[in-house]
């Protein structure tokens, strides 16, 4: 190889580096920009702080109400099973 083909040879390595670099630089840049309105979009639309308060707000309550419930049926249970056992007369 002259001299003259080496330097060509590695002009082109570097503009086919170049090349790769620039577009994936641009692919990422579009990729960042896509992310950050995406971000932007949910927090608008979506995520509040205030409206993820009312909602623990609202499960709480509704696991509140379970646990009410789950305790009224242990007290029918315990009542159930605490009434004496009346011996039945044999006719």
């Amino acid at each position: 190889m002259t001299p003259e083909q080496m330097v060509y040879l590695v002009l082109a390595i570097a503009g086919a580096v170049g090349g790769i670099y620039w577009r994936w630089g641009a692919v990422i840049g579009k990729v960042r920009d896509d992310l950050a309105a995406h971000r932007l979009y949910v927090a608008e639309h979506y995520v509040t702080k205030a409206g993820l308060a009312e909602q623990t707000t609202q499960i709480m309550k509704a696991i509140d109400g379970v646990a009410d419930r789950l305790d009224g049926v242990n007290q029918r249970l315990d009542r159930v099973f605490e009434q004496p056992k009346t011996s039945r007369s044999r006719t």
